[in-house]
């Protein structure tokens, strides 16, 4: 599978004409406080990753799609997460990117993350420039290969609906806060005969950890070293 194939093409002349020349200003900080900067960035730095390998076990696991949306509040970026229904069958009352495995009617996994969105938090598609594709994550205790896709929503807090089915709450997390080295840590667990990094973020009272975290780490990875 060719996933950076299966990334709607960005127009820079959407969500507010981001057209401003980040090259100049690509300090860490910069990125992480001004979405005007970080938006092109994100853009190019995710149309420049090389495919990933699948890991071992994956060639045979479901495919399904999740949406990491980026938005800005007084144009300082900011991440969206979920708290999944204690209701639900499996991962229940874990953080989570809005997403689900992708269905037949999908053309593309960027699709099924949009779809999935729109069905969990009520997000319209059409209010979302995919910037491209993370590395997927392989999640071997419910066989699916994970695809997340940044998608930038614009300035402004969105007005969501959650569908209490299967979202108990919505996250709303400055990346700044999301990149502090105080939150973060991570620990090497023995999984199914090997030792697999596990990572951690401690927002406020919520714990991101498991494919979440995976994906939020190589999202906070392409950014320059502080």
């Amino acid at each position: 599978m060719n996933i950076l194939s299966d990334c709607a093409t960005s127009d820079p002349k959407r969500k507010g004409a981001l057209t401003m020349d980040y090259q100049t200003t690509t300090s860490r900080a910069t990125l992480l406080n001004d979405a005007r900067i970080l938006v092109p960035y994100l853009r190019a730095q995710l149309a420049a990753l090389a495919p990933a390998a699948l890991a071992p076990g994956a060639e045979a696991a479901r495919a399904a799609g999740v949406l990491a949306p980026l938005y800005a509040v007084a144009g300082r970026p900011h991440l969206l997460f979920t708290v999944r229904s204690r209701d639900l069958s499996r991962h229940k009352g874990e953080i989570s990117f809005p997403g689900g495995s992708r269905d037949p009617g999908d053309h593309s996994l960027g699709q099924t993350a949009l779809r999935e969105a729109r069905e969990e938090i009520d997000l319209d598609p059409a209010s979302v420039e995919l910037l491209g594709p993370l590395p997927p994550v392989f999640a071997a205790v419910s066989n699916f290969v994970i695809t997340p896709f940044v998608g930038w929503l614009g300035e402004g807090m969105p007005i969501l609906t959650p569908n209490p089915a299967e979202v108990a709450e919505v996250i709303y997390a400055p990346l700044a806060a999301l990149a502090e080295p105080a939150i973060y840590h991570n620990e090497l667990w023995q999984r199914f005969g090997a030792a697999h990094l596990i990572h951690f973020y401690d927002f406020g009272a919520h714990r991101i950890w498991g494919a979440t975290a995976r994906m939020l780490h190589s999202l906070i990875e392409l950014l320059p070293p502080a």
